[in-house]
């Protein structure tokens, strides 16, 4: 009777509950975490991509919106029928997305422009020409290129007359898509970025944390449509009640790649993740320091908490888990991506099948926009197969290169923390091992991106005292070491690099 007592007061006792909105590039996302940083329940719903014109990539705002508001009151569902507390929400999104829309009616003016776009490259190629090469680099940390949110602003600016003509009436807002949806979330009153986000943008000045002048008056974009740059543990306002229920804190607030370097945390300089999901992205802590890169790689705001930045050295590449999207949605080469792995194992080797996935250009360290795609090797005997398996080690071998360019910037990572989709894949992991010559190490939890931004948002309102506090919170659930002889490796990766020349000269 005892026993069956505590047993009830046990079950019936409120649980706690950190939020996290997970708003990506393919899906947007809502999971519910435990203060154990444990995943307990998770809604995912896809939204459509837009491809108007060759290596342009566009979303719709409102169903981005509307995607995210339903798995978010799923979520809330469930932590009602858990009978949980929700103590805050976090929000990680797909970086450099860019929305502009109207204060007044809340409208975007033109589709969100997505981060793999590629419409401004012949601005970018003018602004090279003009020399501002270096400034932008030394102020944001970022090679000019139309993957940063800047150059998208502009050309809305440029092509949708309404945009100015807001913009001139102090009626514009700009956001990355964190930023779109706390203000709807908070029904307009709270207009506002996080440091990880704003790094990004290529308009912000990573040194002195402001929006940077001199950037905005040669891109012609006035400072009062941009958000209120915040910490990634902050107050970000409260939901309204007409969309949650009851007002929910937003506590939180991280771009996707440095959520998942939290996720997973790298808080000791010289600690680096890599993240597999729609691109491929590699974050390694510099502590305090700018380390800039002769490599073409990027500097970039690791995280700002209490004031204090930690800066992160990153590697981008643009098609990682989008090749796979690719070799389902468009080959039909496989119903779904599971089955890559017993697809790729039933192969002895790549029968020297490269596949060069710059299907948006090449991310570092080439920074090509007009890269295309190659397949090589291909004979008669090619099939599905082969194509996949060379998908698939594109990933690898892409990582490699950005490696390589760390090494030479005087950085030798000795082990990397995997998360996203493609690293639930054991063969790629170890392919991953065997190509960068590193331990690879998976965690657990493999909503690092998520679970990142629920860490800010606890860290915030207290239910986690310090980074130490959360790194408590990371257990180990896999670990690949190399195993491939130098030899192997070697011949395999000058394949690739005969590839990646042949795609460079397209």
């Amino acid at each position: 009777c005892c026993f069956s007592k505590l047993f009830w007061q046990y079950f019936l006792m409120k649980k706690d509950f950190i939020i996290s909105i997970d708003q990506g590039t393919t899906s947007s996302r809502a999971i519910l975490f435990n203060i154990k940083g444990k995943p307990i329940y998770s809604s995912q719903k896809e939204f459509t991509q837009y491809f108007p014109k060759s290596g342009w990539v566009e979303h719709n705002p409102d169903e981005i919106w509307r995607t995210t508001l339903k798995t978010l009151k799923d979520t809330i569902k469930k932590a009602k029928s858990l009978r949980g507390k929700i103590l805050s929400i976090g929000i990680t999104n797909q970086r450099e997305t860019t929305v502009l829309w109207d204060k007044k009616t809340g409208k975007p003016v033109y589709r969100a422009i997505v981060w793999q776009d590629r419409r401004q490259e012949e601005f970018c190629k003018k602004l090279r020409k003009q020399n501002k090469d270096t400034m932008i680099f030394n102020k944001t940390g970022l090679l000019i290129d139309s993957y940063f949110s800047g150059t998208k602003i502009k050309w809305i600016l440029d092509n949708v007359p309404k945009s100015r003509e807001l913009m001139n009436k102090k009626q514009l807002l700009f956001g990355t898509i964190d930023s779109f949806l706390i203000w709807r979330l908070t029904k307009g009153k709270v207009h506002a970025t996080d440091a990880t986000n704003a790094s990004r943008t290529m308009i912000y000045n990573i040194s002195s944390n402001k929006w940077d002048d001199a950037i905005l008056n040669l891109l012609k974009i006035k400072k009062h449509i941009l958000p209120e740059v915040k910490n990634c543990a902050d107050d970000y306002g409260q939901t309204h009640s007409s969309i949650t229920g009851k007002p929910i804190p937003i506590n939180g607030v991280v771009g996707d790649q440095q959520s998942a370097t939290i996720g997973q945390c790298c808080f000791e300089p010289g600690s680096l993740k890599s993240t597999y999901g729609t691109g491929a992205f590699v974050l390694l802590n510099t502590g305090s320091k700018k380390i800039y890169s002769k490599n073409r790689l990027l500097t970039t705001i690791a995280y700002k908490i209490n004031g204090k930045t930690t800066y992160a050295m990153e590697g981008s590449i643009f098609i990682a888990g989008a090749g796979v999207q690719w070799l389902r949605d468009r080959m039909k080469f496989f119903k779904k991506a599971p089955e890559t792995e017993k697809i790729v194992k039933s192969l002895n080797n790549n029968n020297d099948i490269y596949l060069v996935p710059a299907f948006t250009g090449l991310g570092a360290p080439y920074w090509d926009a007009n890269a295309r795609g190659v397949l090589s090797g291909i004979t008669r005997d090619t099939s599905p197969k082969e194509i996949v398996r060379a998908t698939i080690e594109a990933v690898a071998y892409q990582t490699f290169d950005l490696f390589e360019a760390m090494k030479h910037d005087g950085l030798r990572p000795k082990i990397v923390k995997v998360d996203g989709g493609m690293v639930m894949n054991n063969w790629f992991s170890q392919f991953l091992s065997d190509i960068v010559n590193v331990k690879v190490l998976r965690p657990k939890v493999q909503e690092t991106t998520a679970l990142g931004a629920a860490f800010m948002a606890g860290l915030q309102i207290g239910v986690y005292k310090s980074l130490k506090d959360i790194s408590k919170n990371w257990h180990l659930d896999k670990k690949f070491s190399p195993k491939m002889k130098n030899k192997s490796r070697s011949v395999l990766i000058k394949g690739w690099e005969k590839a990646v020349k042949r795609a460079l000269i397209n």
